[in-house]
């Protein structure tokens, strides 16, 4: 399952469904909102299937740079109900089922191979690097 994002230059790119966590909120409840919000599915997270940690440095806006440090979880889950549809006024533009092949398709962004690789891998730490 894909989600469809507008991209940062206007051309659309495949993404894992997912974002970010609201203060106090938890991880779990992340998923299942944002799983939700973009593809319309309710689910169930049956397993953390890695962790991956990146840092990087945008450049100055309003006088300063931002040092930005991400910590993604990456789940495993089943769904539970609801329906496939896309997001209205959202992050994302379109959900789709795309064949593990199609993943490979250029135009996504590359947290869609490090999602991938736990899956595949199952690596014994959890500990996906941004390779």
């Amino acid at each position: 399952m894909l989600a469809r994002s507008p991209g940062p230059v206007g051309v659309p790119e495949w993404v894992l469904p997912g974002g970010g966590m609201e203060h106090g909120e938890d991880p779990y409840g992340t998923v299942r909102r944002e799983v939700e919000e973009e593809t319309g599915y309710r689910v169930e997270v049956t397993g953390l299937l890695g962790v991956n940690s990146t840092r990087r440095t945008f450049p100055a806006r309003l006088g300063r740079s931002v040092d930005h440090h991400g910590v993604r979880l990456v789940h495993e889950g089943r769904i539970t109900g609801g329906g496939l549809r896309d997001e209205l006024g959202g992050s994302t533009d379109l959900a789709a089922w795309r064949p593990l092949d199609a993943a490979a398709d250029p135009v996504r962004v590359r947290m869609v191979d490090i999602g991938l690789r736990p899956w595949r891998e199952r690596p014994a730490a959890g500990r996906v690097e941004s390779a």
